[in-house]
């Protein structure tokens, strides 16, 4: 699949927090319009609550591992272009390609400490101002079912990595919203899911919005 990187729409409301937004095809929005990905939605959620943030910057691509967004953040020179910039709100969700690809949980759990110590970074050293969402399960798509993919295999493995991911964000002091569940008990509905059977709608978007708009409202309270 083509990776593609995007901006993430018009330039932030003056004076607002700069959001920058970190993944793979669940960030950028495989086969949605750019208003239907999550942090666009949001952005514009937050706004609407009176929070003022702008809309994401978004450094992520369809198929991207750990290890691939974290060379695309050493492209993008981070530690000083990103972070020198200063961004006031950062998300990170990453990892079904790891899985996707067969990739050991031990190797997810120390690069993504890494991505996660670099989005601190990016947050101008702020835990507080990091929000992680879990990895979606695309076990339950029509696409894993047309694969003759092991649902309960994929369950397990993603299970195992949220696992990871849920206690480094607790050992750094970071938030971290649990998508999964919902992702179950809706990804396999036509109106959830894009085109291809296998990514989110910009309706599912909008249900980890919903999720995350409370946490992320917490997180930016003056």
């Amino acid at each position: 699949m083509t990776a593609t990187r995007t901006t993430g729409g018009p330039l932030p409301p003056l004076r607002a927090l700069r959001y920058l937004a970190l993944g793979d095809s669940y960030t950028i929005g495989e086969g949605v319009a750019p208003a239907g990905r999550w942090p666009v939605q949001l952005a514009q959620a937050l706004r609407a609550e009176g929070v003022m943030l702008g809309d994401p910057k978004i450094i992520a691509a369809t198929g991207w591992t750990t290890d691939e967004l974290s060379a695309a953040l050493d492209a993008f020179d981070a530690s000083r272009a990103l972070a020198g910039d200063g961004w006031g709100f950062v998300s990170l969700l990453i990892g079904v390609n790891n899985q996707y690809r067969g990739r050991g949980v031990d190797d997810y759990r120390g690069e993504f400490a890494g991505l996660l110590a670099r989005a601190i970074g990016c947050a101008g050293g702020r835990p507080g101002r990091v929000l992680v969402l879990s990895i979606p399960d695309w076990g339950v798509t029509p696409f894993a079912v047309r694969e003759g993919r092991d649902s309960a295999q994929i369950a397990r493995e993603l299970d195992a990595c949220n696992t990871a991911a849920r206690e480094t964000c607790n050992q750094h002091g970071v938030a971290f919203v649990d998508i999964t569940p919902a992702s179950r008990e809706r990804g396999g509905e036509t109106e959830m899911l894009a085109d291809d059977g296998l990514h989110p709608s910009a309706a599912m978007y909008a249900t980890w919005t919903r999720l995350a708009l409370p946490v992320a409202r917490r997180l930016l309270e003056p």
